[in-house]
């Protein structure tokens, strides 16, 4: 198995998944490794943080890049948000 399927968040300890970086990023790599469990804490506060800070509904979600080891959030605005560029290691290569 490919280690990177490995990767756990620190956050809620779930398995990381393969997310597809949008075209034109700055990110190094063809996808990103993000926490996908909606009941992940770092999710969780990220609501009544950016809420409280910023006055939008909008959170983050926990985001590695297996290139470079860059950890940050990935904004997101629903719980469905982004879910759709979500890839299984066989699907990199369809």
């Amino acid at each position: 198995m490919d280690p990177q399927n490995q990767v756990r968040c620190p956050y809620c300890h779930e398995m990381l998944k393969r997310w597809v970086s949008p075209e034109l990023t700055s990110w190094g790599g063809e996808f990103q490794l993000v926490c996908f469990n909606d009941a992940c804490p770092y999710y969780v506060r990220g609501w009544i943080w950016m809420e409280s800070q910023f006055k939008v509904s909008a959170s983050y979600r926990y985001r590695l890049d297996p290139v470079t080891g860059e950890a940050g959030p990935l904004a997101v605005w629903s719980n469905g948000a982004l879910k759709n560029r979500i890839v299984t290691s066989d699907d990199l290569y369809d």
